[in-house]
């Protein structure tokens, strides 16, 4: 992976995390696996990231789990990685956007807020090995 470009004044690290709880999301996207599916194979262009490949996406045993229902899906990354969890009972989802390549947290938010219509959002960024670069080689 590349060294990690900071933004000016960002604390420089290995890699940058944006951690995403969606509540009450529009009805129905939940369990769109068709919305599902696109919001992964487009929100790494919106980003100025690139993939690996295709992106993977399945539905939970809902039978077993029914608290569970839901989706699951990620699309791996040059940079790492974009991960999708859905809880369709409650309209709930949650969205990990992991890069060893700095990225505009805001942009991210707004990006994935207008695929599933979030009624109320909680948001955390975290800097992920902050002594990385202080490795001798």
């Amino acid at each position: 992976m590349a060294q990690a470009q900071a933004t000016q004044g960002r604390e420089k690290a290995f890699g940058y995390e944006l951690l995403l709880d969606f509540y009450d999301c529009k009805q129905g996207v939940c369990d769109d696996l068709d919305l599902c599916y696109r919001f992964l194979d487009t929100i790494v262009g919106e980003l100025g990231m690139e993939k690996q490949a295709p992106p993977s996406i399945f539905r939970s045993d809902a039978k077993r789990f029914p608290e569970k229902a839901g989706l699951s899906g990620w699309v791996p990354l040059i940079e790492s990685s974009v991960v999708i969890h859905t809880l369709s009972p409650k309209k709930f989802l949650t969205i990990d956007v992991y890069s060893c390549k700095d990225f505009d947290e805001d942009k991210a938010l707004e990006a994935c807020k207008k695929y599933f219509l979030p009624g109320r959002v909680e948001a955390q960024f975290l800097h992920r090995g902050r002594t990385y670069y202080d490795i001798p080689n």
